[in-house]
């Protein structure tokens, strides 16, 4: 039976939880009610109990209570309610999963649900959903719905946010059984999946990276494109760390110029790392490393607005790095890339680096470009790393189809060889 999975905190929620199980139920589903709450008496019933939650993640749900510590309490069962959304998916128990809650009940629902795999159904109604949505949804594919009233009793109108909630999460399920089911058949009967390619994308390096795509795709390739615009880079990183992909195109770096200059599309210091953890193929290039990224120009730090800026959009503006400023990011991915487990291949396109850096663009800058390329070259030189370099741009359809040519060459070569230690 396809069953939605509802978790929330049962002490402050129960009345409202009762009622959505309900309405899933009767939308056609199996409901499981995991209760996280921790302070006061449940008001329902739960399927799994708040014990069993906090001991799912190694904690003693009396000690948490006697502590009275309410954050440490929230961490401790946003961690355990992850573990069992986790087994309970594993087990085929989960089809979807559903909460709702104010700030507290939101950290802990999403939390558990950022634990499941990407593409499983998570619907989150929050009081918190009209504002800064990052800290909850993270990487995934998590379905917020703005409660709009306070979660505080069931009336006329919030019944119909809540129905309309429990109307979704129940017709998702549905349809991700049937799918699993069908992909489940299709793997029994003998049925080829292609293997799996992550990719980077960014408007500045958009005819480029699709052309490689559009190879790859002729190649025999199932290509994930995912956005350089640090929530991007986050999804890529978390992915790469898993079992789904063949490997990694990684054409559009640029998220670690953010990092390095305070940009506001920064995926984080660990970008860059995960698929070589992992072992996976990489092949990587340098795309839109001349820039760094912020809102609309008046958000520009001034330190930088001496520099060469461009407005590329009312909301995005990017500013011109210096060579220095290129050689640091070519020594950081030098060393990113010499401690991959996995085959490595660096491709540089001599023509530029994006669409503003090219002959008669405002980023065209060859000796500060050169200064990252050559300290990219020292930092990997002696390493498994092989630097290739293009006689292209970025853009050009011809790069793009020379790097798709490339990680098909280093994929086919990696079945064949032993895992790299390093």
């Amino acid at each position: 039976m396809t069953t939605v999975v509802l978790v929330g905190t049962l002490d402050t929620k129960g009345t409202e939880f009762a009622w959505l199980a309900e309405r899933v139920r009767a939308a056609g589903c199996e409901t499981v009610l995991v209760d996280s709450g921790v302070m006061g008496a449940p008001l329902v019933r739960a399927d799994i109990d708040r014990a069993e939650v906090a001991a799912a993640a190694g904690h003693d749900l009396a000690a948490l209570r006697a502590r009275g510590d309410r954050n440490a309490a929230v961490r401790a069962m946003a961690e355990g309610a992850a573990q069992t959304l986790r087994r309970l998916h594993a087990e085929g128990r989960l089809h979807a999963a559903l909460s709702l809650g104010g700030s507290c009940g939101s950290v802990i629902a999403s939390t558990a649900m950022r634990a499941l795999p990407v593409g499983v159904p998570k619907l989150l109604v929050s009081t918190m959903a009209a504002g800064d949505c990052a800290p909850f949804v993270g990487s995934t594919d998590m379905t917020l719905m703005h409660s709009v009233l306070d979660i505080a009793g069931i009336n006329r109108f919030s019944e119909r946010i809540l129905g309309n909630a429990a109307s979704a999460a129940a017709s998702m399920a549905i349809a991700y059984r049937a799918r699993e089911g069908a992909e489940a058949a299709r793997a029994a009967s003998g049925g080829e999946r292609r293997p799996l390619v992550a990719t980077t994308m960014f408007g500045v390096t958009t005819p480029g990276v699709t052309a490689a795509r559009r190879r790859l795709e002729e190649l025999g390739y199932e290509v994930l494109v995912f956005h350089a615009n640090g929530t991007g880079g986050r999804a890529l990183e978390e992915l790469a760390g898993g079992d789904l992909l063949a490997g990694v195109l990684d054409l559009t770096t640029t998220e670690l110029a953010d990092d390095l200059m305070g940009g506001v599309l920064s995926a984080g210091p660990r970008r860059l790392e995960a698929a070589g953890r992992a072992g996976l193929p990489q092949v990587v290039s340098l795309g839109a490393l001349d820039m760094v990224n912020f809102g609309a120009r008046e958000t520009v730090p001034e330190r930088l607005r001496h520099r060469t800026i461009h407005e590329h959009n009312p909301t995005v503006t990017v500013v011109r790095l210096t060579a220095a400023e290129q050689a640091e990011l070519g020594r950081r991915i030098a060393a990113k890339l010499v401690a991959a487990t996995g085959p490595v291949r660096v491709l540089v396109p001599l023509g530029g680096l994006s669409a503003y850096d090219a002959p008669g663009q405002p980023f065209h800058d060859p000796e500060a470009d050169r200064a990252l390329v050559e300290a990219l070259r020292a930092g990997v030189a002696g390493s498994h790393v092989e630097l290739c370099e293009i006689a292209a741009h970025i853009n050009d359809e011809r790069f793009g189809h020379a790097a798709a040519e490339h990680f098909h060459d280093v994929l086919s070569t990696s079945r064949l060889r032993q895992p790299l230690t390093v």
